[in-house]
């Protein structure tokens, strides 16, 4: 049965299912080509990790799901994955691999804290969830505190220097009034840095590298690097977490085919509606008037639903719309909250005629403003 269906497999977009014996879903992956994808499991190869080859010799069947595009095939990955929590999925399936990072208010000072439980610490300002492990994280924050030496192992005035004073890893706010209002503005910084507000505080580490790269200290430009290296992944996340939260829709435009295209109207992490047109039938004002008012329709009922705060999961998802748009080449527009509004109709309109035409030999223009 199952070496039936791999000889079947179509050459398409898709998600699959890997299963046991017992039929439960074991793994589930997505590919542009279903069937190169499927079938290289199977194939003896030296590249196969320990975990691939046991997942295999697990496998007795197999489901398919075909799609038009590889962005549905990732988004179906993603929420199957979520559904089914496969033994084979683990990132996604362990919920302990959400962090937070916490900005906690003391009486003394604030202090930064790594966790799985944000509302544990009551009054803290919260970032996340990141699904970085929650000791790469704080690794990172421990790159940043070591950067600015602000790394005080005193809990409470005492009116001696900490240990760390003594070994140049804290600035002095255990003793210092300066130091401790310099404390203060970089924990501001650090605040502004994860809530997407300003990113003075990666100039700065950069900076610090360049230094000490100048005055030959390669060790410690590495130091600064590998600091870095821990930041960016985290800068990433702050702005899908942003994106979700300005609560802006999106029409994506993707090619079929040399004349077909399919448009997806995408809010949050769930795809609300798309279809299938010829290009030609994209260019003419009657059908560029009923997929304006469809898409109002969909977006005004969206609007009006409930806004909770975005869940783990959505978050996930998110993050597959945002790599995917940030990084392909289809087109797409933004569609503020407000544009649904009488007052900016005519800026909806425009907006989404200047997305439908479009001459396909052309290279997309305009992408980077786009999102």
């Amino acid at each position: 049965m199952l070496k039936d269906k791999l000889a079947l497999l179509p050459a398409v977009p898709g998600v699959y299912f890997m299963k046991d014996a017992a039929g439960g879903i074991i793994y589930v992956g997505k590919s542009k080509n279903l069937k190169q994808r499927v079938q290289s499991y199977f194939h003896l190869s030296e590249a196969h990790s320990n975990k691939v080859r046991r997942m295999v010799s697990q496998i007795k069947d197999l489901e398919i799901h075909p799609t038009d595009t590889e962005f549905e095939a990732l988004l179906l990955e993603c929420s199957y994955i979520h559904k089914y929590k496969p033994v084979y999925n683990k990132k996604m399936k362990n919920t302990l691999a959400y962090t937070y990072i916490v900005i906690q208010p003391r009486e003394e000072r604030r202090r930064i804290r790594v966790t799985h439980h944000p509302e544990e610490w009551e009054g803290g300002i919260s970032f996340g969830p990141y699904t970085s492990s929650i000791h790469r994280i704080e690794e990172a924050i421990q790159g940043i505190l070591d950067s600015f030496r602000i790394d005080c192992n005193q809990t409470s005035p005492s009116g001696k220097p900490c240990l760390n004073y003594s070994l140049g890893k804290c600035i002095g706010m255990c003793v210092d009034d300066a130091a401790r209002e310099e404390y203060e503005r970089i924990i501001d910084r650090i605040h502004a840095f994860f809530s997407g507000e300003d990113q003075q505080l990666i100039r700065a580490m950069e900076q610090m590298m360049q230094e000490a790269a100048e005055r030959y200290d390669f060790e410690g430009a590495v130091k600064f690097r590998d600091r870095l290296n821990l930041l960016i992944p985290l800068q990433r996340k702050n702005q899908v977490i942003e994106f979700m939260k300005e609560d802006h829709a999106i029409l994506c435009l993707e090619p079929l085919d040399a004349e077909l295209y399919k448009l997806f109207l995408i809010h949050r992490n769930k795809v609300l509606w798309s279809g299938v047109y010829h290009a030609q039938e994209l260019e003419t004002p009657r059908t560029q008037a009923e997929i304006q008012s469809l898409l109002k329709n969909r977006l005004h009922e969206r609007a009006t639903s409930s806004t909770e705060r975005p869940t783990r999961d959505e978050i996930d998802e998110a993050q597959i719309i945002y790599s995917y748009l940030q990084g392909n080449a289809s087109k797409h527009v933004l569609i503020p909250k407000k544009w649904l509004s009488k007052e900016y109709e005519d800026r909806f309109i425009e907006a989404i005629r200047a997305l439908l035409i479009f001459n396909v030999d052309k290279e997309v223009e305009g992408r980077d403003e786009i999102c």
